[in-house]
């Protein structure tokens, strides 16, 4: 059923404008204090003086008796804000002493949760990565690469700067922060290996500690590693090799015995869907076993979180939704325990999950079709409360009605997505331009939520007339392993015809006119626009942002390469073909191309190089093809200068404007 879009007002006419869009401040990085009380979070907005992103460090009432109050003034980027294990102090990064340089700062807070003392706790050349406010109260693990030496600092002076590809990225390094003396001590027990990510078992006892062997994407996802840490002594227990994408380690207690889990991609592949894997780590040498807790499940976890009193909770994408299960310990199954709580019969999404001490209380970003992400809490599995309000500015305008589709593929298969009608139109109305917005990943998904970005900018197209269709094809998240994997070596196949059906479904419905179509995407998504256009001319127009153009090019120099090899098929040093990548690059079809199109890139890209934007440019200038390519300066695979954002914006709507 369709339900409005963000709470409008009845007399809801203000015009969206594209500054709206950029400038809309978002809510990032909850974290719930141990005892429930508070909840800080971070709010990130596009529109300081530098063009560039912004941010500030707030606290509320968890149980919304207080009002948000602002922890830092938003004139340096304060960030990831953590909670000392007394809930007493909160600790955070700023760049307050030296721009672009995040150090370590405690922030003391009162019985009200205001302010009674700030005090800057490091000053490390390089800066902070991240930190862990250790069990102890007395110790914060730190992530931050070594200082530079003198010598360091003569090449830089001197530009005495060759990069030797394998040693041209500083790993970033285990180390622990003594908050009485303010001494630092590295663990020297992992040797070079680089440091993602910590979590300390909830008694006191040694961090789990998660570790590649290199700082490069490629091959470092690949091989990752397990270690404990006994925070006393710095001594190392490697566990062992871990699977693709190894993240969020926590701890759990049940029967004695202390397990660890992780999410990674299904064991055996490197394209799939995220599984949770747990071991009971060995009293030495390394894990013996590690055992799937979600095989078999058709929702697929997005976020795993420690609770230091009980089993973990988690989030799964589970079709267009979010739910929020915890680990049976009986069974070692996952239960859910609701999904998007706090807006009964209102479906929605959830993200950045955090909980108490006990486990009783958590905190979330929340959003649903009509409402933008804020920050939510509550009881777990119960009803949530809204403590912020990070851009009410939004409810002046009237935005397209954002409704679920559920339709099946060529094949039978059960498919689901999002239509946004014109803004003020109803179906009856219609039809109306389509434009097809795909998602990234592939490992990604459309959410019934409410998403406007320069990127994902469907309301902005909505406000000027257009529908928009958000499909979710095969090769996604929400729906288990198997649907996720199909498209190993086979990009293009089912996930471009799942994509098509949707469409023919709308043109048979009254809703898209035929002959006014366009497609669009970023990334993976950027790829499909590209494909689709070297497979049909019903397309009048099309948007590639960021997408790959030749699998063989991506994986040789995309830092993802390995799995971008695993999607194209093959590699150009397979031998000297013909070669499955070929088959599934847009490039291959390029001669049959009549669509114009438009072609965003950013100048630093590393994950999509910008030589897929310019291969692709110069195959469609050679074949006489109407298109315009803009390549940002200084951006990588997303768009962050607030002077692109609206360029993009604008750019996007004009070209749909020209051709549909």
């Amino acid at each position: 059923m369709p339900h409005p879009a963000p709470r409008p007002t009845p007399e809801s006419t203000d015009p969206l404008t594209a500054e709206l869009v950029v400038d809309m401040a978002a809510p990032a990085a909850p974290a719930i204090s141990p005892d429930g009380r508070l909840v800080a979070y971070g709010v990130v907005a596009n529109s300081g003086r530098d063009g560039r992103p912004h941010s500030s460090v707030w606290v509320a009432a968890a149980d919304g008796s207080a009002a948000p109050r602002g922890l830092t003034d938003g004139t340096a980027r304060a960030a990831a804000p953590k909670w000392a294990p007394d809930s007493a102090s909160l600790f955070l990064t700023s760049d307050r002493e030296e721009r672009g340089t995040a150090q370590l700062r405690r922030i003391l807070l009162d019985g009200s949760g205001d302010i009674a003392r700030a005090e800057p706790l490091t000053r490390w050349r390089g800066g902070i990565c991240d930190h862990y406010p250790l069990a102890d109260g007395r110790t914060v693990a730190l992530l931050a690469e070594d200082e530079p030496t003198p010598e360091d600092e003569r090449r830089e002076a001197e530009g005495d700067d060759a990069k030797v590809w394998g040693q041209h990225l500083p790993a970033t390094r285990l180390r622990l922060l003594d908050l009485a003396t303010g001494v630092v001590r590295t663990v020297d027990g992992l040797g070079d290996r680089h440091v993602v990510e910590v979590a300390q078992r909830p008694d006191g006892g040694p961090l789990a500690v998660l570790s590649w062997a290199t700082p490069e994407l490629d091959p470092g996802v690949t091989t990752a590693g397990l270690h404990l840490v006994a925070p006393e002594t710095g001594a190392v227990q490697d566990l062992g090799p871990v699977g693709f994408e190894a993240r969020s380690p926590v701890w759990w207690h049940h029967d004695g015995e202390w397990h660890l889990a992780h999410l990674a991609v299904t064991p055996g592949h490197l394209v799939g869907a995220l599984a949770v894997i747990d071991t009971v780590p060995p009293a030495t040498g390394p894990t013996v076993e590690q055992r799937d807790l979600t095989v078999g499940m058709s929702a697929c976890p997005t976020e795993l979180v420690q609770v230091a009193d009980g089993p973990p909770l988690a989030l799964f994408a589970d079709g267009l939704d979010t739910a929020l299960y915890r680990l049976d310990p009986q069974s070692l199954r996952f239960h859910r325990l609701s999904c998007a709580p706090g807006t009964p019969g209102t479906p929605g999404t959830l993200a950045g999950l955090t909980a108490s001490r006990s486990g009783a209380t958590l905190a979330v970003l929340l959003s649903t079709a009509r409402e933008p992400r804020n920050v939510h809490a509550g009881p777990t599995g119960g009803p949530l409360l809204r403590l912020s309000d990070t851009s009410p500015e939004l409810r002046g305008i009237r935005w397209g009605t954002q409704e679920r589709l559920g339709y099946q593929a060529s094949d039978g298969l059960q498919l689901d997505g999002l239509l946004i009608l014109p803004a003020g139109r109803t179906r009856g109305q219609g039809p109306f331009p389509l434009v097809t917005m795909v998602h990234g990943g592939p490992y990604f998904r459309h959410a019934d939520e409410f998403t406007l970005t320069a990127v994902d900018c469907g309301q902005w197209l909505a406000t000027a007339g257009y529908a928009v269709f958000l499909p979710n094809p095969r090769g996604g998240s929400g729906h288990g392993h198997e649907f996720a994997a199909v498209v190993a070596g086979a990009v293009g196949g089912a996930e471009w015809t799942d994509i098509l059906a949707g469409i023919d479904l709308l043109v048979a419905e009254g809703v898209a006119d035929p002959e006014r179509l366009g497609i669009s995407g970023w990334s993976h998504g950027g790829f499909m626009a590209a494909w689709a256009i070297g497979q049909t001319g019903r397309f009048k127009a099309a948007m590639m942002g960021a997408g790959i153009t030749d699998w063989g090019m991506q994986a040789g120099t995309g830092e993802w390469g390995a799995m971008d090899a695993a999607l194209g098929g093959s590699t150009g040093w397979s031998g000297p073909g013909p070669h499955l990548h070929d088959r599934n690059s847009p490039i291959s079809y390029a001669s049959r191309i009549r669509t114009p199109v438009l072609i965003l890139h950013g100048e630093q890209d590393t994950n999509v190089p910008l030589g897929q934007a310019v291969h692709f440019h110069r195959a469609l200038r050679h074949f006489g093809v109407e298109h315009e390519f803009v390549v940002y300066p200084r951006e990588g695979h997303g768009l962050h200068e607030r002077a692109h954002q609206l360029d993009a914006l604008r750019r996007i709507r004009a070209w749909y404007d020209r051709w549909l």
